[in-house]
């Protein structure tokens, strides 16, 4: 997020908050969030397969430091499209450039300092953290500083209606702050609480669920309708289109959360239901986008890449959401103690121990079972799971055996033998449906990311262009915003001489 930041601040030194500042900012705050997207995800995924309890997001500290820039960068992309398109809003995006910065250096100053203790965290270094917390008030101090100073100069007077792209774009904004503000808070509160000397507090996934998870439905519904309403105002009467995208939406979401799990149809209904909301309305929105091309492909072809990167990381966010709504309310998780030969039965499927092995490896030694996976008699896996110890470090670790599948993954940890002399080990069973999707997801939005930066508006092209700066010609291998601008300004000139 530094060059959208260090764009910005050019910007309001130079007065010049316009159509090419944005499209100078754009492409790499898209670079930004999709890498740290991709990084997000990199981490769970990690967590996944390496910490053996079978989360994959906990709302934990450095979670949370990572999660909080990407959602101000969510907001500043959304932001940056208006302020290009409309040339308004400019205020606000520079201040989401700003916060976006700012959270990425207080991740930063988190991850490193100490001050909050995590799973993620690295070597903490106290001295260290008072450098990054020193840099962070200074970079931001100054940038607020010339914000208050020359903010002044960008107010636009701004014409829109209440059905018009830029509402739903501002109510979109609101709710990720909004969202933000949630996860700052229950990050920050254990600090706070410890600092004015009241007591040890620990918030957790409760607290974050209970005020997340109802925002993110609010978000998709603004998402689905808002990237089909048109700019500045839209006539069009889409009361109906609304209604009856709305009650299909309901009953296929219905349908599918009944017969999946009765007993989960609130939470799984509700997303399907807003998820399906928002496929149908992009839908309409191609259809809209389309329907005076002579055919089909053509019409696939007059689409800007813009417009596909946004309804790629659309779809991406969907698939992530659904996956997460399906893996947390149909996890299945069973603790057992089982010797060679014990089987157990877990969501359908039958786990057998068939053996135990010590095994030394180059820097540890572990004990690894073997765990026969069949459903409906047919061995459906062979996992392995492992207790290791390392040489080192002599603290036992846990590698756990999974087998993945794109509708469900199967997951053995191996824990500590049981201490009666029953020969008997302590495993932990998960039956986790579609948590695969949420890695995908994310795949997705940073591919959408790509597709959007690939988009010709964002291309350096060498343009031959007569350039009255030396009275001769000149062939400049610029932006085409430059160059207009450039064209602008010399003609002025030439028009004083004149």
């Amino acid at each position: 997020m530094v060059v959208p930041f260090a764009f910005c601040m050019a910007a309001l030194w130079e007065g010049r908050l316009d159509a090419a500042w944005t499209r100078w900012s754009r492409p790499w705050a898209l670079a930004a969030w999709g890498f740290l997207t991709i990084g997000i995800a990199l981490g769970s995924w990690w967590a996944y397969y390496e910490l053996g309890w079978g989360g994959w997001w906990f709302w934990d500290p450095v979670e949370n430091a990572s999660f909080m820039p990407w959602l101000v960068g969510l907001a500043l992309l959304h932001s940056l499209a208006v302020t290009e398109k409309r040339g308004v809003f400019k205020a606000w995006t520079i201040m989401l450039a700003i916060f976006a910065f700012a959270l990425s250096l207080l991740g930063t100053f988190l991850v490193r300092s100490g001050v909050l203790t995590s799973v993620h965290s690295f070597a903490a270094d106290p001295t260290r953290g008072l450098v990054i917390l020193a840099i962070l008030g200074i970079i931001i101090g100054s940038g607020l500083l010339m914000f208050a100073v020359r903010g002044w100069r960008l107010t636009v007077e701004s014409q829109y209606q209440l059905i018009s792209r830029e509402s739903f774009l501002v109510i979109n904004n609101a709710i990720i702050l909004i969202a933000t503000l949630v996860v700052l808070l229950g990050t920050l509160y254990p600090i706070i609480a410890d600092a004015f000397s009241l007591g040890q507090v620990s918030v957790g996934p409760p607290y974050f669920n209970a005020l997340f998870v109802p925002l993110t439905w609010l978000l998709l519904i603004a998402m689905g309708m808002g990237s089909n309403i048109r700019w500045k105002q839209d006539k069009r009467p889409l009361l109906g289109v609304g209604i009856a995208i709305a009650a299909s939406s309901i009953v296929l979401a219905a349908i599918i959360a009944y017969f999946t799990s009765p007993s989960a149809m609130f939470n799984i209904g509700v997303t399907l239901a807003v998820s399906f909301w928002v496929l149908l309305w992009m839908i309409v929105d191609f259809r809209d986008k389309t329907k005076n091309a002579p055919n089909f492909f053509k019409g696939l072809r007059q689409l800007r890449l813009s417009y596909w990167g946004q309804q790629t990381a659309h779809i991406g966010v969907l698939v992530a959401v659904i996956g997460i709504a399906f893996t947390s309310s149909l996890s299945i998780e069973r603790d057992v103690a089982m010797g060679i030969g014990d089987t157990v039965n877990v969501q359908g499927y039958d786990f057998e121990v068939t053996e135990f092995f010590e095994i030394k490896g180059s820097n540890f030694d572990a004990t690894q079972a073997q765990v026969v996976v069949s459903k409906d008699g047919r061995e459906v896996a062979k996992l392995t799971p492992e207790k290791r110890t390392y040489i080192i470090s002599t603290m036992p670790t846990t590698e756990a055996a999974i087998d993945p599948s794109l509708m469900r993954d199967v997951y053995v940890a191996l824990g500590e033998p049981i201490a009666d002399g029953s020969n008997q080990w302590a495993l932990r069973i998960y039956v986790k449906p579609l948590i695969r999707w949420i890695w995908l997801g994310a795949i997705i939005m940073a591919l959408g990311g790509l597709i959007s930066m690939l988009d010709k508006r964002y291309r350096i092209k060498k343009i031959k262009a007569p350039l009255l700066v030396t009275g001769s010609l000149a062939t400049y291998g610029v932006n085409e915003v430059a160059i207009e601008q450039a064209i602008s300004v010399s003609t002025m000139s030439t028009l004083k001489e004149k």
